[in-house]
């Protein structure tokens, strides 16, 4: 068979960061032990790379949102460390669970019946307590259906962790008044940013997912938290404009005098969305410390940048997206979370 070119995209995964980073959380947790949010294929980046490196790194309990996502990780941690945030919502997920060893989450009346139903079993309960996503309400939490689970952690989910909210206090009141209601063997709140409110959040287990892969959640972070994703795209042709040659679709461009550019393969496709470059016109790309400005539309495969800051670049060099992401969040107008799981899979992870 003909071996398949290497690709004009890369994105480099920094595995020291990220374990520095699962550290850094755990460590700001307290007492609480810090797992890991790995759903979403570890927020775009690749679990078959980040999930070794951060069990290697000391998490032991990892959460992800549906049971697709389960059988990719069982080659490198035990099924019964892997949480499933979607529970079970009918019969066919249930006994996939029992026969799998990986832990639902129950969220609702109906997943603890059909729990219950298929003979029960360890699991996670979760309680709403304001974000109105999944969870029981706490009036819920007498019901028999819920008083007959063997509840390993009691949880629930911070709406507005990010900000200096009330609602983080409301929240935490709220679930605090429902821990003695029902048997349960360890207690979580906490996300990234939870971590970051301090101690009274953290409980037994806290759940980090966005910070874990550089994402700076709360400005307590921004000293803490280190880059883990870089990604990087090719040159694919260089060409010289003349003033007035318009660039791209609708010609947003017009070049003021003669300049070289080059055409570089990343576009929308890859997560590269048109809003980089739909302000201020200040996006760039990097070489080295170089800044290229980008020109034009951003396309669906590549883009164009102003080369005369680094006219020795040729076809086949490589230039790096400006990816820290709270930075990135902001030229982009694209949430930290976002620029994550919109990274396609044309990159090659390394």
């Amino acid at each position: 068979m003909v071996e398949v070119p290497p690709p004009s995209l890369r994105l480099r995964i920094d595995t020291q960061a990220l374990a520095h980073n699962y550290r850094a959380l755990d460590s700001m947790s307290g007492d609480a032990k810090a797992g890991a949010a790995v759903k979403a294929d570890c927020y775009g980046l690749g679990a078959q790379t980040c999930v070794p490196v951060l069990r290697d790194a000391g998490a032991d309990l990892f959460f992800v949102a549906h049971w697709s996502e389960v059988a990719p990780l069982l080659p490198y941690i035990e099924a019964g460390n892997i949480r499933v945030l979607h529970g079970v919502s009918n019969a066919q997920e249930a006994a996939y669970a029992k026969a799998i060893g990986a832990i639902p989450v129950v969220n609702s009346l109906h997943q603890a019946k059909v729990w219950g139903e298929a003979g029960g079993g360890l699991c996670d309960l979760m309680i709403d307590t304001g974000i109105n996503r999944l969870g029981i309400s706490p009036q819920e939490i007498g019901d028999a259906a819920i008083q007959a689970l063997n509840v390993d952690c009691l949880m629930s989910h911070l709406a507005s962790a990010d900000e200096d909210s009330a609602m983080n206090a409301q929240q935490l009141a709220a679930f605090k008044a429902c821990t003695g209601s029902i048997a349960h063997k360890r207690l979580s709140l906490a996300n990234s940013a939870g971590i970051a409110l301090g101690a009274d959040y953290a409980f037994d287990v806290t759940r980090p997912g966005l910070s874990l892969y550089g994402g700076i959640a709360r400005s307590e972070l921004s000293e803490v938290i280190r880059q883990v994703a870089y990604p990087e795209a090719a040159i694919m042709q260089k060409r010289s404009l003349s003033a007035g040659d318009g660039v791209g679709y609708n010609s947003s461009f017009t070049a003021p005098a003669a300049m070289t550019v080059g055409v570089v393969s990343i576009g929308y496709a890859d997560g590269f969305l048109r809003s980089w470059n739909s302000g201020s016109g200040s996006a760039y790309l990097l070489h080295g410390e170089k800044r290229l400005a980008l020109l034009g539309k951003i396309s669906m495969d590549m883009v164009v940048v102003d080369l005369s800051q680094a006219p020795e670049l040729v076809e086949g060099d490589w230039l790096s997206v400006p990816y820290m992401l709270q930075h990135a969040a902001q030229q982009s107008s694209v949430s930290q979370y976002e620029l994550l799981t919109l990274l396609g899979q044309r990159f090659k992870r390394i």
